[in-house]
């Protein structure tokens, strides 16, 4: 079932246009891996006659399926765990002192796959942070892609995707055994609002965020992309707000009103000007 260059080309559009992820020459295998399942699905004999179908109609359910297809998903329980550790001994603590008096903690989740960082985040807040219990919290998970986003609000994974990451002592604290799946509790489930949201259309109005988790994410797009979708970030993040990259991310040339802090053994962004209680240290 290989694809013309012709239906390669319109793929490659549809999904930069819908989702700002850039498929270079080169990934056609990526493409047909993705898509052969989704074609066979819909009917469809070749790729070259499912791309044929989505020419001559509007944009639908089958375009859309294309696109969440060739978004990636992976993910995994306290991934790298650097930034966990640096949210559980300073970020979290620090903003907790500064905020002690209106009691008001809101983190948004970006691209949040099927839901495994944002449930770390939920059960480090639980084990560490009781006291929030009796706060004013928003949490709120969002991805652009309704099946995994079907799969983060069910709080149901397989082995092989809890054996990645989750510590055994939360499993057995925070899950129930249902059959070869691991269901998570109501209470850590009921903490987060997983949302569906596309970070290159118009956003929603969200709560001014003292924590924002954009991990692993911004490498997919091309640089004009990441320059307007931290600008965005910064214009409903509070201003005493740490944002969160992946690894292999960075605000450096792309928007000057971040800068990169060290916390702990990870890095966080914070705006140029931020002060607070326990101000950790800019990274050489």
């Amino acid at each position: 079932m290989a694809m013309t260059a012709k239906t390669f080309d319109y793929i490659r559009q549809v999904v930069l246009t819908r989702s700002a992820i850039v498929l270079e020459p080169g990934k056609e295998y990526l493409v047909e891996s993705r898509l052969v399942p989704l074609a066979k699905v819909h009917g469809f004999a070749t790729l070259d006659d499912f791309a044929d179908a989505m020419t001559k109609a509007p944009f639908g359910t089958m375009h859309r399926q294309m696109v969440e297809a060739m978004t990636t998903n992976e993910t995994s329980f306290f991934r790298d765990i650097h930034p966990f550790d640096a949210l559980r001994k300073t970020i979290l603590p620090e903003i907790i002192a500064r905020k002690a008096a209106t009691k008001q903690l809101n983190i948004w989740c970006a691209a949040a796959s099927s839901g495994q960082e944002p449930y770390s985040v939920a059960m480090l807040l639980r084990e560490h942070f009781p006291e929030l219990q009796s706060w004013k919290f928003s949490f709120i998970a969002t991805d652009l892609s309704n099946a995994v986003l079907a799969k983060a609000r069910s709080g149901r994974y397989g082995q092989l995707e809890v054996n990645r990451g989750l510590p055994a002592p939360l499993m057995v604290k925070y899950f129930t055994k249902d059959g070869t799946e691991w269901i998570i509790r109501d209470d850590i489930r009921g903490m987060i609002d997983f949302r569906e949201l596309n970070l290159i259309e118009k956003w929603p109005q969200l709560p001014v965020a003292d924590i924002v988790m954009i991990r692993n994410v911004l490498i997919y797009f091309d640089i004009a992309t990441k320059k307007q979708i931290l600008k965005n970030i910064r214009s409903m993040m509070s201003p005493q707000g740490y944002l969160m990259l992946g690894g292999a991310e960075t605000t450096m040339g792309l928007d000057d009103q971040f800068e990169r802090v060290q916390v702990e053994k990870g890095v966080a962004y914070r705006q140029i000007g931020a002060t607070g209680a326990g101000r950790v240290n800019v990274a050489a």
